[in-house]
This record gives C-alpha cells, structure tokens and sequence, in this order.
C-alpha cells in the first residue's frame, strides 16, 4: 500500500457487512424472484443530460419527459418522505427522485434498506432540482440486483494499485478516470481499423498458435497440443505469416492482435499484449514511415479529440511532422558525439563502457553505434522521431540497403523515449533470408533465447516470389498509454499480467 493510501476496514467489518447483505438476499428470495430480468433501460444518463441538461425546469416539468434508466446506486440521501440517490450507468450519472408519494409505500421501504453497488432500474419523468441538477422524478423502481460486496470509500475509490488491476472490474466502477482510460482505448482500435480499411488494406486473422515461433526477436511462451502430439508456440508475432498473405497475392493486409512474448514485466511490457502489423506491395520504408505518421496522428485526433497532446506534464507533437535521424546522427544529436567520433569504433566502445555497457568483442562499427544508440540516446527522444539505417545483425528479416550492405531499410519509431513502431522494407530474397534464419539458428544453438528458429515454410513461401514490401508493426498498448497519459502499461490493459494470489 502506498503512504497516501487510505487504510482498508479490518476484514471482520467487511463480513459483517456482506453477511447483512447476505440476509437482505435471503429475505428477497423468499418474496420471489430476486434477479428478475425482464426491465429493459430505454435511455442513458449521458443523452438525457446532453438533451435536457440546459432546459430550464418551467420548460421541462410541463413536458413529463418519460424515461426508463437502470444502473449502479453510488450514492444515496434518505430523508424522511422523499430520498434522491445517483444511478451510474455506462455512460455516467443522473440524479433519481424517490418519494414515498410517488413509488409507494412498499417500494419506498424496500429503498430505504437497498445498499450503495446495488443495480436499480427506474421510470419516471425529468425535472430540475431547487438547486438546478436534473434529475428523474421516479415512478416505479425496482431492484434488479443486489450487491453482495460494499464498495470502496466513495470519495477515494480504490487506494491500491494493485487492487486496481487484479479487480478490474470494481476499478471501473469507481473511477470516472479508468472508464475514460478504457474508452479511449476502444476509440483508438477504432480509428486505427477504419483508417487502415479506407486505404485499402484487407484485415485478417493469422494463428496465434504456431508450430515455429517466428517475426521477432523473442522468447516463446511453449505448450503441447495433444491431439498433433507435437510442440507449440503462443505468436510472438504475425509477421511471417502476414508476409505468406503477401506471396499469395493479397497487396495490402493488417492485423490487429494478441501476441506473447515470455520475458519480463515493467511499466513498458506485458507477457501478452497487442499489436497491429501491416504490409503493402511495393512500398519501401519510406512510404511506411509516412503512414504510420499519419495512423498515429489520425488515432490521437479520434481518440482525445487533438493531436498536439501531452505526456507526464510535456508537449507531445503527433501534430507536426516526425523527425527522421540516422542511427550515426542520432548520436551526434543526443549523445554529444562529433561525427568523426559516431564513426570510430573505439570511441564508442568507450562510451558504452562509460554507461555501463560492455560492447562485445565481434560487434563492427553499425553494431557500435546501435548500441550506443540503445545505451544513451532512445530515452532522449521525447519528440517523434524515425531513427533509421539499422545495422543488418539487428534486423534479420529486413531488407538490405543497395548502398550500403551493411545497414537494413529499417526504421524505429520513438516518442516519449520509447519504441512506439518497428518497420522496413522487407527482405523478398529467398537466399539471403535462408542465410540469415542459419545464423540466427547458430545464434540459437550458442545459447540465445531469443534468436530466430529457421522457419522452412517462410522460405519455401519466399522462393515462390515475394513482391517488393514494407511493413511495419505499431504497438497498441503503448500508443494507448500515451493517448492517455498513462504511466504504466497496466494502466491501459484491462487485466493485466499478475502473480498469482496468495
């Protein structure tokens, strides 16, 4: 529990008031029907403040406006003859009306002893409150549900972190914040889809169990299938078969999808989270790097309503056009490097050692400057910013550049000091492609987990003729954290990753 947290009620008070509620069930079910489910809400809380919220109450009682609302109690006022109580619903809150004189006698006692989290259905006719809240002078009211468990504090919700993540479910209910969060998150997968079906590309579904794990540089979650009696991998990513969809003839395909990567757990990463890949025919990394800057912008207008936003109290410019940096002149821009020194192999070297880093002994000079890259200036690119020309021993399915064979057509996208996409051309050279899932086959055998399986299919795929490629995978989570100013990704997944209780 963090220090500003509000301490919890000793569990013995938490039973006492779930053994009441307890009771309060077992006397409603032996009235009758205790869960009924034959009340059907025709309005919402936010249409009917967005309709009605300016009428004035000379103009609005007159018109006995009819509505029919159900949702959560979260707050309740009894006083004597008449009571008002807040019914949330998905969409927000409105004031309910109870009289005595109105829902009867019967029901109004029944009321008198609902509890906060209990779920209400109620009708009746809108008016405006001496203090100016509209609200629903109810008729009929009934119970729908009853809460069995009391809510947190209602003007803290939940204290602790954690708790907010293993129950979800109550998070939601309390916090205006998390709700928005989540909707967020919906309205940016939206925009994405749709953006990405008006420019012409098919969305499909590729396995998310695969015989060979393949696309990325990962280690694989691992399970058995019974009935093949063979090994199985959970997706570390669709690349190898999205690029299969590309051989076959279809020119433009995206995916937006769960994949698995069995490694660690931080405020960046989660075992399982989601992506989207697409990939067209004959576009190179240029063509890419100018969509994906146009996906994110379009997302972030669809999603918060702007695309100049902020991020941890800082300006982030989605508006503006992306910056687009050489891996060498990155390190010139942020590292304090002359450009003799971004091209001196011992320079570096010493670098990365100054920063805690030891190079290896085989890494050439486009592996020097990665890493020194990676080691000092990824943090420091808080703009949006293309860093490109990759060296080809980082990046084993992208293309070779013609001018330098050396380094790949290959970008990173970074804002906020974090990798947000990956892409590049695509390497079609069925050889080459062969020669690189060897090394990284040998890579394996020495010890690296995360090295590459050779994938026999994918090349057999490729020697049937791949067109000229670019593809590029934009990681959702982390798009969402930074449409909403979430510091974590939990914060954005809506269970996320765990250990286990108890």
């Amino acid at each position: 529990m963090t220090d500003h947290a509000i301490p919890t009620p000793p569990v013995a008070d938490d039973n006492k008031l779930i053994a009441e509620r307890r009771e309060k069930l077992a006397a409603i079910r032996r009235e009758g029907v205790a869960f009924p489910n034959d009340f059907k809400p025709r309005d919402h809380a936010a249409a009917l403040l967005q309709a009605h919220g300016e009428s004035p109450n000379e103009a609005l009682e007159p018109q006995a406006v009819a509505v029919s609302l159900a949702g959560r109690m979260m707050l309740k006022r009894v006083m004597g003859k008449a009571s008002f109580c807040s019914l949330q619903d998905a969409t927000g809150r409105i004031q309910l009306f109870v009289a005595r004189d109105n829902v009867g006698e019967q029901v109004y006692a029944a009321f008198k002893h609902w509890d906060l989290g209990d779920i209400l259905g109620a009708e009746g006719t809108l008016f405006r409150t001496k203090t100016g809240e509209l609200s629903v002078k109810v008729t009929t009211l009934r119970l729908l549900t009853k809460s069995l468990r009391p809510l947190p504090d209602k003007f803290h919700g939940m204290a602790d972190q954690e708790q907010k993540y293993r129950q979800r479910y109550v998070d939601l209910i309390t916090d205006d914040d998390a709700r928005a969060r989540f909707t967020a998150r919906s309205k940016t997968l939206s925009a994405i889809r749709q953006f990405m079906v008006d420019h012409r590309f098919m969305e499909v579904e590729t396995p998310m169990l695969h015989p060979i794990p393949g696309g990325a540089n990962a280690k694989p979650f691992v399970t058995h299938h019974n009935a093949l009696d063979q090994e199985m991998f959970l997706r570390i990513a669709p690349e190898l078969y999205l690029k299969r969809l590309i051989v076959g003839g279809f020119e433009r395909v995206f995916e937006i999808n769960r994949s698995f990567r069995n490694e660690g757990i931080s405020v960046r990463h989660n075992p399982e989270f989601t992506m989207m890949e697409f990939y067209a025919a004959y576009w190179n990394h240029h063509d890419l790097m100018d969509f994906t800057e146009e996906v994110l912008r379009h997302a972030a207008r669809q999603a918060t309503g702007s695309a100049a936003i902020s991020y941890a109290g800082k300006p982030v410019h989605l508006d503006q056009p992306f910056a687009r940096l050489t891996v060498r002149d990155s390190l010139v821009a942020h590292a304090g490097l002359s450009a003799e020194e971004a091209v001196d192999a011992e320079v570096l070297r010493g670098r990365l050692k100054a920063a805690g880093e030891e190079a290896p002994a085989h890494w050439k000079l486009p592996e020097l400057q990665f890493g020194l890259f990676e080691a000092v200036v990824e943090e420091k690119l808080w703009q949006p910013t293309f860093i490109i020309d990759y060296p080809v021993e980082v990046s084993p399915l992208a293309r070779a550049s013609d001018a330098d064979p050396s380094i790949t057509e290959r970008f990173e996208l970074f804002i906020t000091g974090r990798e947000y996409a990956n892409g590049f051309s695509e390497l079609n050279d069925a050889e080459d492609q062969a020669a690189r899932f060897q090394a990284q086959a040998a890579n394996k055998e020495a010890g690296d987990e995360e090295a590459m399986y050779y994938d026999a299919d994918f090349i057999r795929a490729l020697e049937y003729g791949m067109p000229p490629t670019g593809g590029c995978g934009i990681g959702i989570d982390r798009l969402v954290m930074l449409l909403t100013d979430s510091p974590s990704i939990r914060d954005v997944i809506l269970f996320p990753a765990l250990r286990r209780e108890g």
